[in-house]
């Protein structure tokens, strides 16, 4: 809870701080006709709804579960950094539109403007991922780090434009460092993307070898094999797995050390916190399915063999008839 504290106080800071930035770059942009520096203060735009995005969901993450979200509302940070992703991919559109049109019709830039604009974003910026430095295992951290990190790199670009532009006069350079600005910022707008949309398509997180993790399984002691093996991300920093393990004939106190032994070797190993090991002494896999969709338990249907009726049930009841 702490940690989820500290990492709301950065962002709140991060916030205010940007948006000094948005407005410097902005007017700067503005009186210089620059391009580049229009585009690094459309990035700083969304990085101003970035971070706040990410600060709603570091609230919402600290919910507690409830009967609609028995996992709580963890997820909310995943659903952030892919609304965080898409808008950076909405502003490399525009940027790389308004660029291609700057090409064919260059218009006059006043350096000087632009690079005193621009170096004052690069030192807001520093500070401000300063603190966000060393919280990006949360996949919400990441992106507004990612945010944060794309505007020095387009910042450091816009300087060297102005510079250009004032030694040698080639107004080439702004639409064009423009476009340099759109692929970096695309660059780690589409690994967020990815990341999230595996995530909400309850995949596999890319750090965890499913091999390994049923090697770590199938060889403890008792093990015979296992099936239905899952594991998933509730978000970027908490992983579950279910599984049904098969062991041979052992008392109950023996099954419950081993499932509370191969817990501790699944967290400590795999930094899997949340798991669900079902303990079986046989494996019907004969009688059932594990397809998407199907069930994973047989179905016994009872056949009446007896000349007599077979019992009325209660209304509404589904149990089978005895």
């Amino acid at each position: 809870m702490d940690q989820v504290s500290g990492r709301e106080s950065t962002l709140k800071r991060a916030i205010v701080l940007t948006a000094v930035i948005l407005v410097v770059e902005l007017a700067g942009g503005l009186l210089s006709h620059s391009l580049a520096l229009l585009s690094d203060a459309g990035h700083v735009l969304t990085d101003v709804f970035a971070l706040g995005l990410a600060w709603f969901a570091l609230a919402q993450s600290r919910r507690p579960a409830d009967r609609r979200r028995s996992y709580g509302y963890q997820r909310v940070t995943v659903l952030a950094a892919l609304v965080n992703a898409v808008t950076l991919i909405v502003i490399v559109l525009a940027i790389g539109f308004e660029a291609i049109r700057r090409l064919a019709a260059p218009e006059p830039v006043q350096g000087g403007i632009v690079i005193a604009s621009a170096l004052v974003g690069i030192a807001v910026n520093a500070y401000v991922i300063f603190g966000l430095r060393g919280q990006t295992k949360s996949l919400n951290m990441r992106a507004a780090f990612l945010h944060v990190a794309g505007d020095i790199g387009a910042s450091v670009g816009v300087v060297v434009a102005g510079a250009v532009i004032l030694l040698t006069g080639w107004l080439y350079i702004d639409p064009l460092l423009s476009l340099g600005i759109a692929v970096l910022i695309a660059y780690g707008a589409w690994g967020i993307v990815r990341e999230t949309v595996n995530l909400l398509m309850e995949g596999t997180p890319t750090e965890i070898d499913l091999g390994q993790v049923t090697r770590e399984i199938t060889g403890t002691e008792r093990v015979t094999g296992l099936h239905d093996l899952h594991v998933w991300a509730l978000s970027s920093e908490e992983t579950a797995l279910s599984v049904h393990v098969v062991v041979g004939d052992c008392p109950l106190s023996q099954a419950e050390h081993l499932v509370r032994d191969l817990e501790q070797r699944l967290c400590s190993r795999f930094d899997i916190g949340h798991t669900t090991i079902q303990v079986e002494s046989c494996h019907p896999c004969g009688e059932i399915h594990h397809g998407p969709g199907e069930h994973n338990h047989p179905h016994e249907h009872a056949v009446f063999t007896s000349l007599r009726s077979a019992p009325p049930r209660a209304a509404g009841s589904s149990a089978p008839p005895r």
